[in-house]
C-alpha cells in the first residue's frame, strides 16, 4: 500500500512538472493543433457521400417546425418527395464541408488564448466548447452563403419549395417556409463541432492520437 501511495505521489509529481515546462505558447499551440487536427478528420469524414445522412446522430431531419408538413404529406402520398428533400438537405451539408476547413482554421487562428490554461485543465471538450461559444457568429455568416450555394447546387431548394408549397396550397392549414439555409447551416455547423469534440476527447485520452510533438508535449502533461 505504501509503495502504491508512493508511486502515485511520483506520478503526480511528474505531471506537475512536465505541465510547469509548458509555456502558454505551448499550450495555445497545442490547443490550436488539436483542434485544426479535429475540423481536418472531421471536415473529411462529413463531406463524403453519406457523411450526414448515414450518421445516425448527425442525420439532418425535417425542421421542427415542418414536422407536420412532413407527416401531412406523406399521408398524401407523397413520402418520394419528402425523401427527397431530406436526402438533398444533407447532400448541401456534405458538400459545404467540402469548403469548411478553411473557414474553421481561420476562425482557429484569431482565437484568444488567454484561456488557453484554463482550457486546457478543463473539461474532454472544452477546447471545443471555447471555439463554438467564441466563433459560431461569425463561422454561421462566413458558411451561410456556402450552405445557400450547395442546397442550389443539389437541388435542395428546387424540393424544399415543392413540398413547402404543395403544402401550403391544402386548405385550412397554417402557411409556414422556415428558413432552409440557416436551419442546414446550424445543423452543418453543429455536426462539424461534434466530430471536433470527439477527436479532442480522443487526443486527450488516448496518446496514439497525438500524432505529433506538440500534442504529445502539451496533452502528455495531463
Amino acid at each position: 500500500m505504501k509503495k502504491i501511495l508512493v508511486t502515485s505521489a511520483l506520478i503526480c509529481i511528474a505531471a506537475l512538472n512536465a505541465q510547469a515546462q509548458l509555456s502558454s505558447g505551448d499550450i495555445a499551440n497545442g490547443l490550436k493543433e488539436a483542434l485544426n487536427k479535429g475540423v481536418q478528420e472531421g471536415t473529411a469524414k462529413l463531406s463524403v457521400t453519406d457523411g450526414f445522412f448515414r450518421d445516425a446522430v448527425l442525420k439532418i431531419l425535417m425542421p421542427p417546425e415542418a414536422q407536420k408538413v412532413e407527416k401531412t404529406l406523406r399521408g398524401m402520398g407523397m413520402g418520394a418527395q419528402v425523401d427527397q428533400a431530406i436526402l438533398s438537405m444533407n447532400r448541401a451539408a456534405e458538400d459545404a464541408c467540402k469548403s469548411a476547413a478553411p473557414i474553421f482554421l481561420d476562425a482557429i487562428k484569431q482565437m484568444n488564448i488567454s484561456d488557453a490554461i484554463g482550457i486546457l485543465k478543463g473539461s474532454d471538450s472544452s477546447a471545443t466548447i471555447y471555439l463554438r461559444i467564441k466563433t459560431t457568429p461569425a463561422l454561421t455568416a462566413a458558411f451561410t452563403p456556402v450552405i445557400n450555394t450547395s442546397l442550389q447546387k443539389v437541388g435542395a431548394t428546387k424540393y424544399w419549395n415543392t413540398i413547402i408549397t404543395t403544402y401550403n396550397k391544402i386548405p385550412f392549414q397554417k402557411k409556414i417556409n422556415p428558413d432552409l439555409t440557416a436551419y442546414v447551416t446550424e445543423k452543418a455547423l453543429s455536426g462539424i463541432f461534434y466530430e471536433i469534440a470527439l477527436e479532442e476527447v480522443s487526443i486527450r485520452k488516448n496518446p496514439a492520437a497525438r500524432t505529433s510533438d506538440i500534442l504529445k508535449k502539451v496533452f502528455g502533461s495531463l
